[in-house]
């Protein structure tokens, strides 16, 4: 019975450590566990390499999950690299892998929900889209670069006082430099009550399905046509 409660204990341990491991000592994750993600960009690359001087979607899972990302801007030549359950730091360090490679003359930003579900404060979500934004203009001073409001839904919206204070702060900044924008979907996801719309989501009341990035292909539709 010992020996076995000490294999179990080690079992335990092997788990959860590099769990421990994976954030650092400000508590921010671990970017790579999403690797084998970032790899199958490189590798489909190799394969069709995007257009230089496009327009590069990146962030969590809302993107990834724009599936009709192409014809919803049909003749513009958008490239998607959302990735999983991101985090605005995890975006943030494949900025050279999955941003630079293509020059865009713009960038979509859509994170910052995770962030805040993890326990990040609104002034901390604002300060790492700022860094996300210094470090692409690092290597690309004169990309153009554009903050999706992050969005209300069912799901988290005891978070919500959170999320409009993040909102806030990043509009707020973006409006001192001409390179960048802020598009705030958030008030059209709202019904009149002031809750978010319930049919524009999954039965997960997190993601959204077509009808809510219907919306969100209206609204962020006139920043892509803007000239840099």
């Amino acid at each position: 019975m010992i020996r076995r409660r000490t294999l179990l204990a080690c079992l335990v341990w092997l788990v959860l450590a590099p769990l421990a491991d994976a954030r650092d000592a400000t508590g921010l994750p671990d970017p790579s566990g999403w690797e084998d993600a970032i790899r199958a960009f490189e590798v489909a690359d190799r394969t069709a390499p995007p257009p230089a001087g496009g327009i590069v979607f990146i962030g969590s899972s809302s993107i990834r999950m724009w599936t009709s990302l192409a014809d919803d801007f049909a003749g513009l030549p958008v490239v998607n690299r959302g990735f999983g359950g991101s985090q605005l730091p995890e975006v943030t360090a494949f900025v050279s892998r999955i941003v630079v490679p293509y020059a865009p003359r713009m960038v979509v930003v859509y994170c910052g929900a995770n962030d805040i579900d993890a326990g990040r404060t609104a002034a901390q979500v604002a300060e790492d889209a700022r860094a996300l934004a210094a470090a692409i203009h690092t290597s690309l001073p004169r990309a153009r670069i554009a903050f999706i409001s992050i969005a209300g839904n069912p799901a988290r919206w005891s978070q919500v006082e959170t999320v409009r204070a993040a909102n806030r702060m990043i509009a707020e900044w973006t409006t001192r430099d001409p390179r960048l924008a802020f598009i705030d979907v958030f008030p059209h996801m709202l019904g009149p009550d002031g809750r978010p719309k319930p049919d524009i989501f999954l039965a997960d009341g997190l993601h959204m399905n077509a009808r809510g990035y219907g919306i969100w292909r209206e609204v962020v539709a006139p920043y892509l046509r803007t000239n840099p």
